[in-house]
């Protein structure tokens, strides 16, 4: 096997994608796909917290240019933006379609047919972005799309609150992992995101993730191949706990980690509901989280 080549094609070749993606599909009669364990059946358009039934819902599909430097290359990176979500912050940047239910119903098929018009417009990956909820409509529609001659890099652009049986049936399937590490206090992911657990889950799914597929891999293009991201975004007096982060990527997952500190806060949604988050983030704030992150071993510094 051609180590750069997407993982997904070899365990499609082994004849183990299509397990895969009944055994997802058997999650959702009672679903169990994120840790919110709902417990819903899905198959019969039940829902829960994520209000998405047997099928993905879908709010947009397109090459988007800005996103890491190794995701988005010349032609951009070839997202999905699945709408709702497991997490549902208050503050999400794409508050409609997280939280309202903008977008609509797709099948397999056409999940699969977008993988591959993204692919014929050039995009380097295809990226799932909000995927957690959708792993089993993802699975399916992948195993469609390699029929159909899929073979870029699969992305998996999530919060970090994804549920260890689920990431373990992509072992073999995502070639690069995305995770969005938001936050280290418990207490604040519970008022932002009424996920109390949040900060253990995102550590042992980056953790998971990272065993997977390791430290990020790039061509001689600079293109990424295989590998994890961790994405950072920095938040107004340091809500988000950056020093911790850092500190646990160093040392828990690999000083060679590639991440992304962020600085793009601003308040959407429903930010105004905690008063520490109705205002945009401080230059100099950015400034000291990027110095933190230095100051913790983090070289591999998007952008930077």
């Amino acid at each position: 096997m051609n180590p750069l080549e997407p993982a997904y094609l070899n365990t499609a070749q082994q004849g183990l994608l299509t397990g895969k993606a009944q055994s997802a599909r058997q999650m959702l009669g009672r679903c169990m796909c994120c840790p919110r364990q709902c417990g819903v059946d899905r198959l019969k358009e039940k829902t829960g917290f994520c209000q998405t039934g047997s099928q993905a819902m879908v709010a947009a599909f397109h090459p988007h240019f800005g996103e890491e430097a190794p995701l988005t290359g010349r032609n951009g990176s070839g997202t999905i933006f699945f709408s709702h979500c497991n997490l549902s912050c208050n503050f999400c940047q794409n508050f409609d379609i997280s939280h309202g239910a903008q977008g609509r119903a797709v099948t397999d098929a056409e999940l699969a047919g977008m993988m591959i018009s993204l692919q014929d417009l050039g995009c380097h990956n295809i990226n799932l972005v909000t995927p957690s909820h959708v792993v089993p409509q993802i699975l399916s529609a992948l195993e469609q799309a390699v029929n159909k001659g899929l073979h870029i890099p699969l992305v998996y652009n999530s919060s970090a609150y994804d549920d260890s049986a689920t990431l373990k049936l992509l072992d073999g399937v995502i070639d690069i992992y995305l995770p969005d590490f938001k936050f280290w206090d418990s207490e604040i992911a519970r008022d932002t995101f009424q996920a109390p657990d949040y900060p253990d889950v995102a550590r042992r799914a980056i953790s998971e993730m990272h065993r997977q597929v390791g430290d990020l891999v790039v061509d001689d293009a600079g293109i990424a191949r295989k590998g994890i991201i961790v994405r950072h975004l920095v938040l107004p007096y340091d809500l988000a706990g950056t020093r911790n982060v850092m500190q646990f990527i160093f040392k828990s997952i690999s000083p060679h980690t590639y991440v992304n500190v962020m600085s793009q806060y601003r308040p959407c949604g429903r930010a105004h509901e905690i008063s520490a988050l109705s205002r945009a983030l401080a230059p100099s704030e950015y400034k000291a989280a990027l110095h933190t992150a230095r100051q913790e071993g983090i070289t591999r510094l998007d952008g930077h």
